[in-house]
């Protein structure tokens, strides 16, 4: 399993949806995950740290978990089934651990809330690798991450036609 972070967000010029774009800690994996325009909404809330003065879904879901003495300790993307992303909450709880499935856009707003760790199964990424360049999912290595890496790097989102 490879511990991810929120590189960003960007937009896809061709379909017009944002991209979260994931990275591990050594930039040997990038990748994008293309979410809804609401989930993106709900990342860059925390990216960008703005406070609403009432608890927004992702809050609301995360005082709940905390209510009921549960703690949200990491979330998992642990799957890919007909180029769809899948996740589980890792939870633990009095009586042990507990998983839930929910959507990675979800999954990684919620984590970034509550400062978890976001991790990626073995498996999802040799799928990813194994499928070469498509038109919605790609992991970069080595030389090609290392380029990609500098482009994220450079990307100003204040220049972007889309804002999140």
């Amino acid at each position: 399993m490879v511990e991810m972070s929120v590189f960003g967000l960007a937009l896809d010029e061709e379909s017009q949806m944002p991209l979260l774009i994931l990275k591990d800690k050594e930039e040997k994996v990038v990748f994008p995950i293309w979410i809804g325009t609401m989930e993106a909404m709900a990342v860059s809330m925390v990216i960008n740290k703005v406070r609403m003065p009432r608890p927004m879904t992702h809050d609301l879901f995360l005082n709940t978990i905390r209510d009921l003495e549960a703690d949200l300790v990491a979330v998992e993307i642990t799957a890919i089934r007909e180029g769809t992303f899948f996740a589980e909450l890792v939870l633990k709880t009095a009586a042990g651990e507990k998983r839930i499935d929910a959507r990675p856009s979800d999954s990684i707003a919620l984590a970034l809330r509550a400062e978890v760790p976001i991790r990626v199964h073995d498996e999802v990424l040799e799928q990813i690798r194994a499928r070469g360049e498509t038109d919605y999912q790609a992991v970069l290595e080595g030389e090609d991450a290392r380029k990609w890496t500098e482009v994220l790097a450079d990307y100003d989102p204040d220049d972007a036609k889309y804002k999140m």
